[in-house]
């Protein structure tokens, strides 16, 4: 597994271009053409990958998905990151530092 540098509030996510998407029953699944790997995102995640469709930054994603699903932002925090990290880690993200 490769290490990756932890994900701060200000870092900006957005999606790298070459998967295909599908929406199946309000979950996404995903395959990746590059790699030929398929994923389930299901119904959160699909909704995270539609919010980086433009350039988010940790804040703004943890901050929209808390209101939207009425979740403390802590909470939400310790669920998004680690699955922005595994996006990351597969190579379907990009994160750039800010500032």
């Amino acid at each position: 597994m490769t290490a990756i540098t932890p994900i701060h509030a200000k870092d900006v996510v957005t999606r790298k271009e070459g998967n295909l998407v599908s929406d199946m029953g309000g979950e996404k699944v995903m395959m990746s053409i590059s790699s030929g790997k398929y994923y389930n995102l299901g119904s959160t995640g699909g909704r995270i990958w539609e919010m980086i469709t433009e350039q988010r930054t940790l804040d703004e994603l943890i901050e929209t998905l808390a209101s939207e699903y009425n979740v403390d932002p802590d909470q939400c925090r310790e669920q998004v990151v680690p699955f922005l990290e595994h996006l990351l880690r597969e190579g379907l993200i990009d994160i750039s530092r800010g500032v």
